[in-house]
C-alpha cells in the first residue's frame, strides 16, 4: 500500500502528522502538487512536482495509484476516481469516502456549485 497526498491544499499540520506517520510505519507517502512543497529527507517520503493546470496533480494520482492505496485529497470529484479504481479516499477531517458515500459527496458538491455560480 501507498499513500499518496493531494498536496496543493492539504493543511500543513496533515502534512507533518503523514510525514512522521511514514517514518514510524515505514508506508511509503507520496505527495503530488503543481508547486513546491518542503518535505523531510525520507526513504519513505516523496514529493513529485507537476506542471501547473486544472487538475494535473488530481491526473498524475489518479494514473499511478494501485488498488488498496489511499488517497488523502479534499477533492471530492478526484476522491470518486480513487473509490472507483478500488482505493480508499479520507479527507483532511479522517472521513472515508467510500462507494456507498461518494455519490451523494458529489451531488452535494454539484449542488453548492449551482447555488454559488447562481449567486446565492
Amino acid at each position: 500500500m501507498n499513500i499518496w497526498v493531494d498536496a496543493d491544499a492539504c493543511p500543513v499540520a496533515i502534512k507533518d502528522i503523514l510525514c512522521r506517520a511514514a517514518e514510524r510505519t515505514q508506508v511509503q507517502v507520496t505527495f503530488v502538487a503543481n508547486q513546491f512543497i518542503r518535505i523531510p529527507p525520507s526513504r519513505y517520503i516523496v514529493f513529485i512536482q507537476v506542471p501547473p493546470g486544472f487538475d494535473v496533480a488530481d491526473n498524475e494520482i489518479v494514473n499511478r495509484l494501485s488498488a488498496g492505496d489511499l488517497v488523502i485529497t479534499g477533492d471530492i470529484p478526484l476522491a470518486a476516481e480513487v473509490v472507483e479504481k478500488g482505493a480508499y479516499g479520507l479527507n483532511h477531517r479522517g472521513e472515508l469516502y467510500t462507494e456507498n458515500n461518494i455519490r451523494e459527496s458529489l451531488n452535494i458538491r454539484d449542488f453548492m456549485d449551482t447555488l454559488r455560480s447562481s449567486g446565492v
